[in-house]
């Protein structure tokens, strides 16, 4: 049941409130993956102001107490986008965000497409990886909120600062280096290419990678496969998914793609709803391994990477 958001609640959409950094632990109804009838509930109840949201991405409308954090604020350089932010700069956000570790945290997103779910599934794994203990994303994001029938504001509110200095865990990250020696140990990973066929097959690159192609030995498992109705799936969907595509097996789970956008989808639903444990999200992903010189697999000849080369320029001259 959707709930009807009281005056009380209302007013918490103005850009002058002051949010609370002092939190509790998750609330009743708490999920990984919620609802906008099941947050808007949620924020109802929290009159103590306990939850932090905050928009990544959609920023021409605002859900109720939403803090604005950019996706780029979590994200590496122009040259190499999927590599984390240096741990001050992180620390930063999250201070100004108002976020503690034990502050529950909903991560949202504008809704646009699937896609975009990787703003939000991005930005939870770099929180949880930081230490942040309770987490959600909203199902949806804000087009979601709004097909709903609740009510948003032009502008989010800002949040009482905190003074947590998180560091970084790498329980569910791997490193470039890391993965050259997982690959040089043989068959004792499973390497999930999260990206749409075209990038796994070598015929499609992403512009700052160095060449076309895929890890040796990795499989393809596109993001999209996540998504029914313009919804993602819940935990047992996702487990069924996984276990039907063999994912389940492998003592340890590698998730990629270009950047480690739609790899951080992929990463969301197999660790987070799937349960499948040991899922790691190689941040940087292709873009960065292209330029080690490390083997790589489905790469064109030469003279192959140079038509394609060739082939995109004109399609990009003529449409």
């Amino acid at each position: 049941m959707i709930a009807t958001l009281a005056p009380r609640a209302l007013a918490a959409t103005s850009a002058i409130l002051l949010l609370s950094s002092h939190a509790l632990a998750a609330p009743e109804g708490w999920s990984t993956l919620l609802s906008p009838a099941e947050l808007a509930d949620l924020l109802e109840a929290d009159a103590a102001g306990a939850i932090r949201v905050i928009q990544v991405s959609g920023g021409d409308a605002y859900i109720p107490r939403a803090v604005s954090a950019p996706y780029a604020q979590w994200r590496g350089p122009a040259e190499n986008p999927g590599a984390l932010p240096e741990l001050a700069q992180l620390r930063a956000v999250v201070q100004r965000v108002g976020i503690e570790a034990d502050t529950p945290v909903v991560v949202v997103h504008g809704g646009a497409n699937p896609t975009d779910f990787g703003t939000a599934a991005r930005v939870y794994w770099t929180l949880k990886s930081l230490g942040v203990e309770d987490l959600a994303i909203l199902n949806g994001g804000v087009a979601a909120w709004r097909e709903a029938g609740l009510q948003t504001s032009d502008e989010p509110v800002t949040a009482e600062s905190s003074d947590w200095a998180p560091t970084l865990s790498e329980t569910w990250r791997v490193t470039s280096a890391e993965l050259q020696a997982i690959i040089d140990a043989g068959d004792v990973a499973n390497l999930v290419d999260a990206r749409p066929p075209g990038f796994f097959e070598g015929l499609l690159w992403h512009d700052a990678a160095a060449s076309p192609g895929t890890l040796p030995g990795s499989g393809n498992l596109t993001y999209e496969i996540w998504f029914e109705d313009g919804r993602f799936v819940g935990p047992e969907r996702a487990r069924r998914i996984a276990e039907q595509t063999g994912q389940t097996d492998a003592p340890l789970t590698v998730s990629f793609c270009n950047t480690g956008h739609w790899a951080a989808i992929n990463w969301f639903a197999l660790s987070e709803l799937a349960g499948v444990e040991n899922t790691r999200l190689y941040a940087e992903s292709m873009v960065e391994w292209s330029r080690t010189g490390a083997p790589m697999m489905n790469q064109p000849s030469r003279l192959g990477f140079y038509w394609m080369q060739i082939r995109n320029w004109f399609a990009g001259l003529w449409t």
